[in-house]
């Protein structure tokens, strides 16, 4: 039986899509229901699921990236791949046009692809005419008698251009340009050069496109994890002369692997500093593997495996100094890497010092894979290195409210109670004042007094209060910020 998908325009299910014995029955695309219906009573219908159909294409899209890492999306409908340069590796345009459609159909899609030299041409022939290749410079011969739908222009465009008696995209191409550009505006004639493959248009990839790309094809699928892990350090060895030869590293590495039932799965990790060593690509990986919480299930096998170098950095050769340092840096960036890969770069992080005063803002976590300054931040500046701590490593936050006992209200506390308990005051340190930021804006931020506490069992406490007794409130409040080790 006949099967339609039905979408609701101006709430009218209206057909947008119709399989092949729909078509003989004599439906077609924008008939209503209704219509349907009374020419063919036992139709099979189900509605159109745009979410849904964008999911299929993306993942369509995911497995077309064995051929070209640039593809872009033509709405739900289509795929758009930028083959310039990468035909060769199937055996040529034709090997590769027919590849795609036979591997598609074996996944259970009927397929109408086309390749030309512009992606507006490619397009018109795969929706309009006959699926093939179009040689160079054949793109006007190829088009001329197609309607004018498969120049992308608005319905009631090509309503108004029927109207004057042009069916056809050769009627627009015979007509004088000025007129026409004047009556229908300049995009009618760019829409009909890049048609014609007069002017090529730009490509939005889905993806970023990789720097730098190294892949296996392989004869027959693999599958066995010494056979993957193989494969994986022979293509880091080959990205890695790549990248040698530019003077580059890389930041980000990529692992797609490509099942021949057309799953794919991807595999990501970063690095701390520019990266090209590949056992330690190698590592890194493993890493990965070793966490993954789905497994790598390579089904019937895997035919290609595509290892990417999507972020990069220069990398020149550095010369070993008389210090050590080096040896300590590298160490400490295959530390981060490989925490990183087992945890996820979001959760190793590292401290940035600020330019700020207000305890809280003086420290900024962020990952420790982003940038370099992790390895390169000079902490001798930044904290005395012969001077015992002023600040707590860890503060509370918020900070939390305590009861005080004080001799007069600008002094040391001599007792307080935090968490309900109390604590006498044995030593006291202080105060060390930090006014409010005004050229932030701050207004309703008072002034601190800072206290190191030490109590009679030795724990020591970093305290504040806030407001000036007498100035800024009457009734200072006094809080616990953080705890000395």
């Amino acid at each position: 039986m006949p099967l339609v998908v039905v979408g609701k325009i101006k709430g009218t299910n209206v057909i947008e899509a119709l399989d092949a014995v729909a078509n003989r029955a004599g439906l077609s695309l924008g008939m209503t229901l209704a219509t349907a219906r009374a020419l063919h009573p036992t139709l099979l219908v189900a509605e159109s699921d745009t979410e849904a159909d964008r999911a299929m294409l993306e993942h369509i899209a995911d497995w077309c990236e064995r051929y070209t890492p640039c593809i872009g999306l033509l709405q739900n409908n289509g795929l758009v791949l930028d083959i310039t340069g990468a035909s060769h590796l199937v055996g040529g345009e034709v090997a590769l046009l027919a590849d795609i459609k036979t591997r598609l159909a074996a996944q259970g899609f009927t397929t109408c692809a086309a390749i030309a030299g512009t992606t507006e041409a490619a397009r018109a022939i795969a929706c309009f005419g006959d699926s093939g290749i179009i040689e160079p410079g054949m793109e006007p011969q190829r088009v001329a008698q197609l309607p004018l739908a498969a120049l992308s222009i608005s319905e009631s465009l090509v309503l108004s251009l029927s109207r004057l008696g042009m069916k056809r995209i050769e009627d627009v191409a015979r007509q004088p340009r000025a007129p026409l550009a004047a009556r229908f505006g300049r995009d009618l004639l760019i829409q009909l050069d890049r048609v014609q493959g007069h002017i090529i248009g730009p490509i939005s990839p889905r993806r970023p496109v990789p720097t730098y790309i190294a892949e296996r094809n392989f004869a027959e699928p693999i599958g066995h994890d010494d056979d993957i892990h193989r494969s994986i350090l022979t293509l880091a060895a080959d990205l890695a002369r790549l990248l040698e030869k530019h003077g580059e590293g890389g930041r980000c590495y990529e692992l797609t692997f490509f099942r021949t039932d057309g799953a794919v799965r991807r595999l990501t990790v970063e690095t701390a500093r520019p990266l090209r060593d590949p056992k330690g690509v190698m590592r890194l990986f493993q890493e990965k593997l070793d966490t993954l919480s789905d497994p790598l299930d390579p089904g019937f096998g895997f035919d290609v495996i595509r290892l990417s170098a999507t972020k990069t950095e220069r990398q020149d050769i550095a010369e070993p100094g008389f210090d050590g340092r080096d040896g300590i840096e590298e160490e400490l960036s295959a530390l981060i890497d490989r925490l990183c890969a087992r945890f996820g770069a979001n959760r190793v992080m590292r401290l940035m010092p600020r330019n700020t005063h207000i305890p809280e803002r003086a420290m900024q976590r962020i990952p420790a894979q982003h940038g370099n300054a992790a390895l390169t931040i000079d902490w001798d500046e930044v904290l005395a290195p012969e001077e015992p701590p002023t600040r707590p490593i860890r503060l509370i936050e918020p900070p939390e409210p305590i009861d005080v006992i004080a001799e007069i209200p600008d002094s040391a506390p001599i007792r307080f109670r935090w968490r309900r308990v109390f604590h006498a005051v044995v030593k006291a340190e202080g105060p060390e004042r930090i006014a409010p930021e005004w050229w932030r804006g701050e207004q309703d931020m008072m002034t601190r007094d800072y206290f190191r506490l030490e109590d009679e069992e030795g724990r020591r406490f970093w305290v504040y209060r806030e407001g000036l007794f007498g100035r800024e409130t009457t009734m200072p409040k006094w809080f616990m910020h953080g705890l000395f080790g």
